[in-house]
């Protein structure tokens, strides 16, 4: 696909065309190939000595040593981010797609709620030692091959789900959501993957929240759709049916998204298209260490405290969603169906709370602040829910489920935004890998321990054991400092942009004005 300049004139991805813009060395005005050099100030921080008056011209995403590649934007960027929120939609779905009728999937099989809990609980179970592999395959392969894998798990396994449809045949349910566990690990980390390797430095946080948007909505799909599809009969032999149009519908369009990935996705765009980008790419790739890379992240204070609170917000969530339907049955029964647009009021919420944080950090760059309110009102919202779920009246649950939706689930992508300014020029693959691990390990614990709370206790004491958690987390959040070294790596370049000269006996630099170009 053609690559397009980053639009409007002055844009900060595409400064060599704004007004008054230096260009050391370019070619004359009106000439093919004009681009933006970084300064050399810049370039000696990573290692690189700058040619004077030497530019990079058309050379796409692999600059010869010591050059500074072009920084341009892609219109294929959008592709790629839009088929990766919807492969992730469906994989999304299908974790969520036995809790939202527990109960349901209870009768069919003859097997207790804890075993359909770990349906849900496989995919936090999976991550945690597939981790490592696959974000080390994420450096070293890229990008296309984890979407390829990703995509191509989660066919597989919504296949493997339609051989599964007579009460005795549990195990081959179990085995096809493995599978889509497993393609699950290839999914979590890409978001500020995606963002930061096609999007321009003004667009990331809004890029991340699109690709977490994508997961958000297969969960609230997730919870809408099931109990529409699959109606509580006592008859499995029609049970059988109605699941089965569930299943084949899910490797339908697993397979469609699978075929498209393969025609579409690629490794890169031709060209960096931030200067934090362009800077990584400049690195020479054997100076990277995989494991010195994990022993610095971990080195990292304030991304340890990151992981710590994301865990804990991030794994309320979780339990959340999967023991949603046995809490909201337990008193309002037989109202699956509305214990399924409780679910999709949660997450639908949060999907308008992860955009507008999104659009919100690229606008102020708060990423401390933003992220710590965020925290206090997931708390606060979720104090209203648990006291509301029990007053007997369903609108009244929905609106506290909307507010504690918008703000937990909105606290998704700012955690992998604000890791990836923490931990730059780490790999965002294994900053936002570490945040999972955390997530899944708290996700199962928290799961299990509400799950027997609500059962000897009832659902107010489980969810106010949630509550100490989440007020865990925002004290932690309080001491983590705001060291965005991705935004500073960009703010460098802006500096160096300005310059109009360039120490030694370099060429002099040759202004260009708009109206020439």
């Amino acid at each position: 696909m053609r690559d397009s300049a980053a639009q409007g004139m002055g844009s900060p991805c595409c400064p060599a065309f704004s007004r008054g813009a230096v260009v050391s060395g370019g070619p004359e005005p009106g000439e093919k190939g004009l681009v933006y050099q970084e300064a050399p100030e810049l370039l000696q921080g990573q290692g690189v000595k700058p040619v004077p008056g030497e530019v990079e011209a058309e050379t796409p995403n692999g600059p010869s040593p010591g050059v500074a590649p072009e920084v341009r934007l892609s219109l294929r960027r959008w592709a790629v981010v839009l088929l990766f929120s919807c492969y992730s939609l469906c994989n999304a779905f299908q974790w969520i797609q036995y809790g939202s009728i527990n109960n349901i999937f209870v009768h069919f099989y003859g097997v207790s709620t804890f075993a359909i809990d770990w349906l849900s609980m496989c995919y936090m179970l999976t991550y945690i030692p597939l981790l490592f592999p696959v974000a080390w395959l994420l450096d070293k392969r890229g990008l296309r091959l984890i979407a390829l894998a990703g995509s191509a798990f989660n066919c597989l396994g919504a296949w493997v789900k339609l051989g599964s449809m007579k009460p005795h045949l549990f195990p081959v349910t179990v085995l096809g959501q493995v599978i889509c566990s497993v393609a699950q690990v290839f999914i979590l980390g890409m978001p500020s993957r995606i963002a930061s390797v096609w999007f321009g430095s003004h667009e990331v946080s809004t890029a991340c929240s699109i690709a977490v948007f994508g997961n958000q909505l297969g969960i609230a799909v997730g919870f809408v759709l099931p109990p529409v599809l699959v109606p509580n009969l006592e008859d499995t032999e029609q049970l059988a049916y109605h699941i089965s149009i569930m299943f084949f519908i899910t490797a339908a369009v697993a397979t469609v998204l699978f075929i498209l990935v393969i025609i579409v996705f690629q490794e890169k765009p031709p060209f960096p298209p931030s200067r934090a980008q362009a800077l990584i790419q400049l690195k020479p790739p054997e100076e990277y260490s995989y494991v010195q890379s994990i022993l610095r992240l971990l080195r990292n204070t304030n991304f340890v405290l990151l992981i710590v609170a994301y865990g804990l917000n991030t794994g309320c969530f979780y339990a959340l969603s999967t023991l949603l339907n046995r809490m909201v049955i337990q008193h309002y029964p037989g109202e699956e169906v509305n214990a399924g647009r409780i679910g999709l009021t949660i997450v639908v919420s949060g999907m308008a709370g992860a955009l507008l944080s999104g659009i919100w950090l690229d606008k102020t760059k708060t990423y401390k602040q933003t992220t710590l309110v965020v925290y206090i009102m997931s708390l606060g919202g979720l104090v209203a829910y648990t006291f509301t779920l029990s007053l007997g009246h369903l609108w009244v649950v929905f609106v506290t489920a909307g507010i504690l939706g918008f703000f937990m689930t909105g606290y998704l992508p700012l955690g992998f935004e604000f890791a990836a300014e923490l931990t730059y020029p780490e790999s965002e693959g294994m900053s936002s890998g570490l945040l999972n691990v955390s997530a899944q390990v708290f996700g199962i614990i928290f799961t299990i321990a509400q799950g027997k709370i609500i059962d000897h206790f009832g659902t107010q004491a489980g969810n106010l054991f949630l509550c100490s958690f989440l007020l865990l987390g925002t004290f932690i959040t309080v001491f983590i400092k705001a060291d965005l070294r991705r935004q500073q790596a960009n703010l460098d370049g802006e500096q160096t942009k300005a310059l109009e000269e360039v120490p030694g006996d370099s060429i002099a630099p040759m202004v260009l004005d708009e109206s020439k170009l």
